[in-house]
């Protein structure tokens, strides 16, 4: 109970720390690119243990790694200084998914257990992957459904859960192959910043892209 108090209470104030940074570009932008080198760590700290003995693949593997954080940053940054739809509201749609499969899986496969998805990651069940479109559905219906998109926002808002889902599969890997069970200890009852943004290093991304083709 005391590690879901802890992981409440920092989901919100990474929720509010999030909101009031997009009140100003200065603050957002520093606060992004403050992210991009935790990521970068502990990627690095990831990989190094996963190939401890191939100094060469970490380094390729790490420099793919950087590009792709980078162009995280990036998207974001040029999507709100040059994109014709309403910036900041769908980034706070495409995050608010993000945010809210996390906590619906977390929730719900807390409370519903049942069978696991996956050896990858054993707390991942399929109660909880429910939960997850649950949620997001709920937020996205309550507080964007005016929101003016290209597609459906339900349909959006399913394929970015979904996208958001794999990637916290895909850290869930790294982590077992690095034998780690948290990517870092900076967020007191998440563990390490990546095991809180893995889902959103991709959905946010490919989001942007579905919006602006």
């Amino acid at each position: 109970m005391n590690e879901f108090k802890s992981r409440i209470f920092t989901s919100f104030t990474l929720i509010l720390i999030l909101y009031f940074s997009f009140l100003n570009y200065l603050i957002l932008s520093l606060l992004l690119f403050l992210i991009v080198f935790i990521a970068i760590n502990e990627f690095n700290n990831i990989f190094s243990k996963i190939f401890k003995k191939r100094k060469l693949l970490h380094l390729l593997v790490i420099f793919l790694t950087t590009l792709y954080v980078f162009y995280f940053l990036l998207s974001i940054l040029i999507h709100i200084n040059f994109s014709n739809y309403d910036n900041k509201e769908f980034l706070l749609f495409l995050l608010s998914i993000s945010i809210s499969t996390d906590i619906g899986g977390y929730c719900f496969g807390k409370i519903f257990k049942g069978k696991k998805i996956s050896k990858i990651s054993p707390n991942k069940t399929y109660s909880g992957l429910v939960g997850s479109f649950i949620t997001s559905l709920v937020v996205t219906s309550i507080f964007f459904k005016n929101l003016d998109l290209v597609f459906n926002y339900l349909i959006i808002t399913i394929l970015i859960s979904l996208i958001s889902q794999m990637g916290d599969l895909f850290i869930s890997y790294l982590k077992r192959l690095a034998n780690i069970k948290d990517t870092g200890k900076l967020l007191p009852g998440h563990g390490g910043l990546l095991d809180r943004i893995d889902g959103i290093l991709f959905s946010i991304p490919i989001g942007l892209v579905i919006i602006n083709l």
